[in-house]
């Protein structure tokens, strides 16, 4: 997978590195030729730009038509939002993350759509997580192997379709919902919507399934 990083700090650095580590290729944006020997004395193996993020010119140069994903990491949070809506609206990149410095306006560019990470909250792995949702993460998992907690984003197939089917005590549970940057516990017959964050106890030989069952869509779908 390409994946275009827009601020080479520390966040975005790091992004790179783990990026980088598991094989994919990355293209670096950043305005300070100096960054990139200041984060990467060794030297980067992905590919360096030099420039702002959201000229075109610049986006192109770091592969932008052919990314899945990008991530806007640099301190300015117009400059953020603009890149992610760019990335989003005008090259349909799948997975984009923005990072912004005011929790407030945070929920509110959620709201429309434009998913984002307060520095509150802000790690490398959050970032991952949106970045790749459809990968497996664990967040909790017994000693025994017997059960674990799972985090998955829903695909826009489940959007208005009950989710029910999340519920079976023999196989997995839903235990929270997350959305508009909101967590709640599920109460009767949960409708769904496009970009929920699941959280679900899975028993520890039904995770292949669920994902199964996640992507295939719900029934008659």
């Amino acid at each position: 997978m390409h994946v275009v990083i827009v601020g080479c700090g520390r966040v975005g650095s790091s992004i790179s590195r783990r990026l980088l580590d598991d094989g994919h290729s990355v293209a670096l944006i950043d305005t300070d030729p100096q960054a990139f020997e200041k984060r990467f004395p060794e030297g980067f193996a992905g590919t360096k730009v030099v420039g702002f993020g959201f000229d075109r010119d610049v986006l192109a140069q770091a592969g932008i038509d052919h990314a899945q994903a990008l991530a806007a990491v640099t301190s300015g949070d117009n400059s953020n939002i603009i890149v992610a809506r760019i990335a989003r609206e005008t090259y349909q990149v799948e997975h984009v993350v923005a990072r912004i410095y005011d929790p407030g306006r945070a929920l509110v560019y959620r709201r429309l759509g434009i998913p984002t990470i307060a520095t509150v909250e802000w790690t490398t792995d959050q970032a991952m997580r949106r970045l790749f949702p459809s990968e497996t993460r664990t967040e909790w998992l017994d000693p025994t192997g017997g059960v674990a907690i799972v985090e998955r984003t829903l695909p826009a197939a489940w959007a208005g379709r009950a989710l029910d089917a999340f519920d079976d005590a023999a196989r997995w549970r839903l235990v929270a919902i997350t959305r508009g940057g909101k967590a709640t516990l599920p109460t009767g017959n949960v409708i769904g919507q496009e970009g929920d964050v699941l959280l679900l106890s899975v028993v520890g030989s039904a995770g292949d399934e669920l994902d199964a069952m996640i992507t295939a869509g719900p029934k008659g779908h």
